[in-house]
């Protein structure tokens, strides 16, 4: 939506950064609690004491509510959310990156013919795809 424009709001785009921010942070908590890895020993913040210790729900708490500002009712819900659905973090965050490199193959391949709002639409269209093929379709659009 930034792209074709619809973020004029200086606020509106720091709300689209905001939630980038917190997709990244889930990946984080998604990653280091169904992993049960250690908190990463150059940890800083509210982990930074709890180096080298495993990833608990009150750490991710701490984690997600140090870098967002949402409300602790919300964060309470992603928390249970997500902690509940092993891997739907990573696989958001997979898919987007497939979705915006199979957009940019898509634009390289037709240079100045590419429309972007018409290939949204294009890609919109295809239904449901597997992350294994979802670049590579996206890219002939």
């Amino acid at each position: 939506m930034d792209e074709l424009g619809y973020f004029r709001d200086p606020g509106t785009r720091l709300g689209f950064l905001d939630a980038q921010q917190l997709r990244s942070v889930r990946v984080v908590i998604d990653i280091g609690m169904h992993l049960e890895l250690p908190i990463p020993d150059d940890a800083e913040g509210v982990l930074a004491e709890h180096r080298g210790q495993p990833w608990t729900p009150d750490l991710a708490r701490a984690f997600l509510g140090e870098n967002s500002g949402a409300a602790l009712a919300f964060l309470d819900s992603e928390l249970v959310r997500y902690l509940g659905i092993p891997g739907q973090a990573i696989g958001y965050k997979l898919g987007e990156r497939a979705w915006l490199a199979g957009r940019e193959k898509a634009r390289q391949a037709r240079g100045e013919a590419f429309d972007l709002k018409a290939w949204h639409m294009a890609a919109l269209s295809q239904g449901s795809l597997g992350l294994d093929d979802l670049e590579a379709e996206l890219a002939q659009l």
